[in-house]
């Protein structure tokens, strides 16, 4: 099946009756953005970009998804026939991949006819929200691990298919594995993985257990410790493997309390080298809260793959401009009470002062920089000059996805994925946040549209 079906009928109806009124080939801009970040988020992180571009080069109507349209009775013969010949040859400019966005922040603008563009919404919104839910929680818990290697291990706790592309977005934002191997395969992010209680439980005692994963895997492996008596289970592991032993696994408990036990006794049986990888149900708080134990790595599953309590960051796809009867582009905008939008397609830069982030700019229809850095300059020498106006520079956020319909760049998708990935710690590091700050506080920097919003941040 084609991505053409991954959309909602109201795409093509509305498709129908745009054609039937003759405007369905007016110019027009799509915006996608988030109206605001959930509560306690600090940033967010862009992930899904990749798979975009892949699902709208895919997008085409094919004989079997005309046949059940034809089936359902909504669309006309007309509109069938346009379907056949569908080919997106528009236009997308975007944040890059692996990109942290805030509220308002136009990750996405797709240009094209209405009747292009309006049919990509459900399917770009799918794969932005769901991507991006997870990249931005998974950033979180990277930060929280204070560069400790954290596994994407929650293929069990989704849909087949959303854990592949959770494992992606995961890896986008600094996880080191995943357990899942068509995720491994598909993007060539690095798998892990060793055994379960199952296979401790199979065996008539604990030392038959790790004889036999000791055998076959090496004394690199990690051995799962807490099936029975977490002591005792250590002292056999390194009792069979000797100092060389690569990792032990706790799973339950209390895991502060138990890893500095384990610690001392590790230590004290002269694997001193032997790393304490710690999983169960773990978030960034809790990751947080080990921060000071001796653990040395995290697996986690749950949390992640399902957004950490927002799985949909609310990604919306608004019509923000169009071409009217005269031919002109016209801003368009909704203005219902907590739903409003701002008209005109909008270009976004992050303003650096000294390499460090302090606000998105986000500049409606085609104000031009140079007019905005002089009415910044302007607030700014009201105000008294401030010495890090020369500091000050504007790093253009959005890059050409798409034009004409074909893509910008030729870049498989493990390319696509390392590139992302580079974007996210630079961007990060941009940002500035502290570890020791805690996962939650105020959103990270302000939304500014003009001049003296700009200047208020720098002052």
């Amino acid at each position: 099946m084609t991505s053409s079906l991954l959309t909602d009928l109201y795409e093509l109806t509305m498709l129908r009756a745009a054609r039937e009124a003759g405007v369905a080939d007016r110019r027009c801009v799509f915006e996608v953005f988030a109206r605001s970040l959930p509560e306690g988020r600090r940033y967010g992180a862009l992930a899904g970009t990749g798979r975009v571009l892949e699902a709208i080069a895919d997008f085409r109507f094919d004989d079997s998804g005309l046949r059940y349209l034809r089936s359902t009775g909504v669309l006309d013969e007309d509109t069938l026939d346009h379907l056949a010949q569908y080919r997106f040859t528009g236009d997308v400019h975007g944040y890059a991949e692996g990109e942290l966005y805030f509220p308002n922040s136009p990750v996405l603008r797709v240009e094209g006819t209405f009747g292009n563009a309006v049919l990509l919404e459900t399917v770009i919104l799918s794969i932005i929200n769901h991507d991006s839910g997870v990249a931005s929680v998974g950033s979180r818990m990277v930060t929280a691990a204070r560069g400790r290697p954290c596994i994407e291990m929650g293929g069990r706790r989704v849909h087949e298919d959303a854990a592949i592309h959770a494992a992606r977005a995961a890896y986008v934002v600094g996880f080191d594995s995943t357990s899942n191997l068509a995720a491994g395969a598909h993007y060539r992010i690095p798998v892990a993985g060793t055994a379960a209680h199952a296979f401790t439980l199979l065996f008539d005692t604990e030392e038959e257990a790790f004889r036999a994963q000791l055998a076959s895997q090496g004394t690199d492996t990690a051995l799962l410790v807490d099936t029975y008596d977490v002591e005792q289970a250590v002292r056999t592991a390194v009792e069979l493997a000797g100092p060389e032993l690569g990792a032990v696994r706790l799973d339950s408990g209390d895991l502060e309390e138990q890893a500095g036990s384990l610690r001392k006794l590790l230590d004290s049986l002269g694997a001193t080298g032997t790393r304490i990888t710690a999983t169960g149900d773990l978030d960034e708080y809790r990751v947080e809260e080990l921060a000071d134990a001796p653990v040395d790595g995290y697996g986690i599953g749950t949390k992640l793959v399902t957004g950490g309590g927002h799985p949909a960051p609310g990604f919306v796809y608004k019509l923000v401009e169009r071409e009217g009867s005269d031919g002109q582009m016209h801003p368009v905008g909704k203005k219902s009470r907590s739903k409003a939008t701002l008209g005109a397609g909008k270009h976004a830069y992050r303003m650096l002062v000294g390499g460090r982030a302090h606000a998105e700019l986000v500049l409606p229809g085609e104000a031009e920089v140079a007019e905005f850095e002089r009415e910044l300059h302007a607030e700014l020498n009201t105000a008294g000059a401030s010495a890090d106006w020369g500091r000050t520079e504007l790093r253009p956020l959005q890059v050409p996805l798409i034009l004409g319909g074909e893509p910008v760049e030729s870049l498989s998708q493990p390319e696509l994925v390392q590139q992302a990935r580079r974007r996210h710690q630079e961007s990060l590091t941009e940002l500035g946040l502290s570890p020791d700050d805690g996962p939650d506080g105020p959103v990270a920097i302000p939304t500014v549209t003009d001049g003296t919003e700009a200047a208020r941040v720098l002052r």
